[in-house]
């Protein structure tokens, strides 16, 4: 009888460490589930460095050696300028402090001042001047602060990097809500570059085709008439990005490029887009009336009428041919805000 007292005693001290054992396993996985289901931390966007390397008399430095060092290993990058002494660093870790040195043969080596990022900054790196000889220019965080138009022509370079698909010229739009007036040297520039870029004479030449086979304007067929309407063509897109985009702004002090908003609903993101066409900003950073773009539109159709065939000319046709121009710049400040960021490699990263 006392055997089995004693064992009883004994299969009851077990039975309740086998529960409290159970307790604490049962306890664990909740406390385990209970962790798991905690949201993840999310991880902060990365941001990036771009710059453009010259010498003290403002000439790109090409094929210069850019070191991006951080406080780890794995934040030391090597890249090269392109052929327009332009490089860009991405995926950095904002709140890292980093330094780059620059170097090219025959110059000496140049040191940035400490650059800490926020996330999904995109930072333009000013003030990279090569010197000749042995002439070192470290430039600290007591330096003077680079002025509007430094700014600006920095903007410039890498609103000329903005290509869509990687080589469709997008250079007449601003992703920076923040940038800085341009100089009309600077608008001459970028309207310049627009003209003469292979892929808009590519485009006069596949426009005047299509008129080819249309028969219009009434230059007649064969090798001449093509070569009236690919001259006619060519001189409608020169006489228009010229005037709207450079000689008007200049005069009026109003800038020719689109301002990307990016951000809010749909409708006021359309709306801005579609009002672009009548509203623009001046270089004074207010809204005005786009005198520019409309003028250039107004001008350019007017201009036609002393190349184009007696049977294409008059008021009509002018003002036919602007209203038109003016649609398709509607439309097309409509693809800029929805589309074609997603399709320009270099302004995805841009704020």
């Amino acid at each position: 009888m006392l055997k089995r007292i004693i064992h009883g005693k004994r299969t009851m001290k077990w039975r309740v460490f086998a529960l409290v054992v159970c307790f604490c396993g049962s306890m664990s996985s909740k406390a385990q589930e209970q962790l798991t289901l905690l949201p993840d931390t999310p991880k902060p966007k990365p941001a990036t460095i771009v710059g453009t390397v010259t010498d003290v008399n403002d000439g790109t430095v090409p094929g210069a050696t850019v070191i991006l060092e951080g406080p780890v290993s794995k934040d030391h990058r090597t890249v090269v300028t392109n052929d327009n002494g332009f490089y860009q660093l991405n995926d950095l870790e904002p709140g890292t402090t980093y330094h780059l040195t620059i170097s090219a043969k025959g110059f000496a080596n140049w040191t940035s001042p400490p650059v800490i990022l926020k996330p999904g900054q995109y930072a333009i790196l000013t003030g990279s001047k090569l010197h000749i000889e042995e002439a070192r220019t470290t430039i600290n965080v007591a330096a003077p602060a680079p002025s509007p138009e430094e700014i600006a022509t920095e903007q410039v370079k890498i609103e000329e990097q903005q290509r869509v698909f990687g080589f469709i010229p997008n250079f007449y739009v601003v992703y920076d809500h923040n940038a800085a007036p341009l100089t009309t040297k600077l608008k001459f520039k970028l309207a310049t570059k627009v003209l003469f870029d292979p892929v808009t004479i590519f485009g006069v030449v596949a426009f005047a085709g299509i008129n080819q086979a249309a028969d219009v304007p009434a230059y007649g067929q064969g090798a001449k008439g093509y070569g009236e309407r690919f001259g006619a063509a060519y001189a409608g897109a020169a006489t228009d990005i010229m005037i709207g985009g450079a000689i008007l702004p200049s005069l009026l002090h109003q800038d020719p490029r689109y301002f990307y908003q990016g951000t809010g609903t749909t409708k006021s993101r359309a709306w801005r887009a579609i009002s672009s066409t009548f509203i623009c900003h001046g270089d004074n950073g207010r809204l005005q009336p786009n005198y520019s773009t409309i003028g250039g539109d107004l001008a350019s159709a007017a201009i036609a009428t002393a190349y184009y065939p007696p049977s294409d000319r008059g008021a009509g046709r002018v003002f036919r041919t602007a209203l038109i121009n003016t649609g398709e710049r509607a439309l097309a400040n409509l693809t800029q805000e929805f589309i074609l960021r997603r399709l320009t490699p270099k302004a995805k990263n841009q704020n």
